[in-house]
């Protein structure tokens, strides 16, 4: 097989579309107070690549264990390692290059960011084995690993991160899983069992209760973080629940295309390709930006 084919295979499997996953290294960064310190950027930047790796590396061991099932599945049977187009060796042996170089940058930052991201790449390692067999705790694993994401990028700058933000990623994640959950579930329909065996333990009924439950609770929990009196003080403003908008959007516009647009499958792929969808995060991020920012830089001051 031309090398070249291979090593188009190799970076189709380590799933650099999935990149935006990894932006919850950046919260910290956010809401740490820290995005106008040069030196904590390039940490964030540096944390950022670290689980790139790191995802690429479950993705790779994932498609592994997976290759046998993925090749009943009328689009993952496409994917490199299932088609046969990357041997099960050669992705073996990228991921543990890309484990060491990643656990060795992790271990340049600082010491507590590479207990996280050994945590997060092992949490994930047993997803892909006997985890992702169990209901509930498969989708409790993946929400996990969002709070590990956001764990990493707060101790590879040393701020401390709200609990009420750690409670809102868990949150989210879940909502992101169940939702993914549920596309399979439709897509497959009677094979979906056969491609992957934890959902007979679902329903299309179930994961809509499910959904609703965390929806909820997500929207709740945001409000309360934004406009208590603890975040109040610590940014020196009321305004943050102002952006309570753009959550409201997102989540309604995702569900909207989970259940009208057959969407839910790759929440990434929605992200990018949806442009509302885009359009809502980014409006978010600036509008929090300005909000947590603005009175250093004095945006506020009308005196």
């Amino acid at each position: 097989m031309p090398a070249q084919s291979l090593l188009l295979g190799l970076v189709r499997s380590v799933r650099p579309s999935q990149w935006t996953k990894n932006l919850f290294v950046f919260f910290g960064l956010l809401f740490g107070q820290r995005l106008l310190d040069p030196s904590s950027i390039r940490r964030s930047v540096l944390a950022f690549a670290v689980f790139c790796a790191l995802s690429g590396v479950v993705y790779l061991v994932n498609d592994v264990a997976d290759r046998e099932a993925d090749r009943l599945h009328p689009l993952k049977r496409n994917r490199p390692i299932a088609s046969g187009t990357v041997p099960v060796n050669l992705a073996i042996a990228t991921a543990i290059v890309l484990l060491a170089a990643a656990l060795g940058f992790a271990w340049t930052i600082n010491r507590p960011f590479f207990v996280v991201s050994l945590a997060y790449v092992s949490l994930l390692a047993l997803y892909s084995g006997p985890l992702k067999h169990i209901v509930i705790i498969d989708v409790l694993t993946i929400a996990i690993g969002f709070v590990l994401r956001a764990a990493a990028g707060a101790v590879a700058i040393d701020v401390a991160m709200s609990h009420w933000l750690l409670i809102l990623t868990i949150l989210l994640a879940l909502f992101l899983a169940l939702s993914k959950r549920r596309h399979e579930l439709v897509l497959l329909a009677d094979g979906a069992t056969g491609h992957r065996p934890i959902l007979e333990h679902y329903s299309p009924y179930l994961l809509d209760q499910m959904i609703a439950v965390v929806t909820a609770s997500t929207l709740i929990s945001y409000v309360i973080y934004t406009v208590s009196p603890e975040t109040v003080q610590k940014f020196h403003t009321d305004y943050l629940g102002l952006t309570l908008v753009f959550p409201l959007y997102g989540i309604f516009r995702y569900l909207y295309l989970v259940h009208k647009k057959e969407g839910g499958g790759s929440p990434s792929d929605m992200l990018l390709n949806d442009r509302p969808l885009l359009m809502c995060v980014a409006l978010w991020g600036v509008a929090v930006a300005i909000i947590i920012y603005g009175p250093q830089l004095r945006l506020f001051d009308l005196g």
